[in-house]
């Protein structure tokens, strides 16, 4: 309830403060898809800049712009997405960059997070996916955990061979650094810290989809999901190290982070 001051006959109302809204740059040359993100993010508490191209955000930007996210389209005529990311980090704009594309080969995705992105999604998927995405960026360490089950470390998270990088949500491995997703990122947190127990599949999967987010597919549904992600998590870190195998599962159940000998 908000506090009050009785000013003799008046009783004077002291309303908390109101936390700003999370600014959103869009950048997509459909106008359509872009209209209708956009109304469906200003919907749920975002404001939000809208871009045709990529020469329109970059001048945003140079013009002393801000933004607590970029949502950013691959496919553009003229500067393309990767180049805008690209221009962006050469000129020391550190914003999130979330790639929201058609495109699905995961050479797209390598390129993009090479460069700094910290996600890639395809268009295809549905918009709560991309607002869980989003608030994992624009609300900051108290929803890095996604489903709760995990604090705030510190900004540098160290076990045996890994190292995770909270501030800029970066994962290393032997000193090499592994091209996470920011929700594959989040999974292997969420294993890191669980002190050598067991993370069960719909731990995992509340992490990705939210909590008690119903699956499409019942039980089996969410686990196959979960598996998809392990599976792509591991190959991530077999790319810099081909004796990786620190995840291991419990068929059933769900899964262990086990250090390396």
């Amino acid at each position: 309830m908000p506090s009050t001051v009785d000013a003799g006959n008046v009783t004077v109302g002291r309303e908390p403060p109101v936390e700003p809204r999370k600014r959103v740059v869009v950048v997509d040359d459909d106008a359509l898809f872009r209209e209708s993100l956009g109304l469906n993010l200003v919907e749920n508490g975002y404001e939000i800049d809208d871009f045709a191209d990529g020469e329109s955000v970059l001048r945003h930007f140079a013009e002393g712009g801000t933004a607590d996210a970029i949502l950013l389209d691959w496919r553009m005529p003229g500067v393309d997405g990767l180049a805008v990311l690209r221009h962006l980090r050469d000129h020391d704009v550190q914003t999130p960059v979330i790639f929201l594309t058609v495109l699905s080969d995961e050479i797209y995705e390598e390129a993009a997070l090479r460069w700094g992105a910290v996600d890639f999604i395809e268009k295809s998927r549905s918009l709560s996916i991309i607002l869980q995405r989003l608030r994992l960026i624009t609300d900051g360490p108290k929803r890095q955990s996604g489903a709760d089950a995990v604090g705030d470390p510190g900004a540098v998270y160290v076990r045996g061979k890994l190292e995770l990088r909270n501030d800029i949500n970066r994962a290393f491995y032997d000193a090499k650094r592994v091209d996470l997703t920011l929700t594959e990122f989040q999974i292997v947190r969420l294993l890191a810290n669980a002190d050598d127990t067991d993370v069960s599949y719909r731990q995992i999967y509340d992490l990705v989809r939210g909590k008690d987010f119903i699956a499409g597919y019942g039980e089996e549904g969410y686990r196959v999901n979960v598996r998809s992600f392990i599976k792509r998590i591991r190959q991530k870190f077999r790319d810099v190290d081909d004796s990786f195998s620190c995840i291991e599962n419990y068929p059933g159940f769900g899964y262990r982070w086990v250090d390396s000998d």
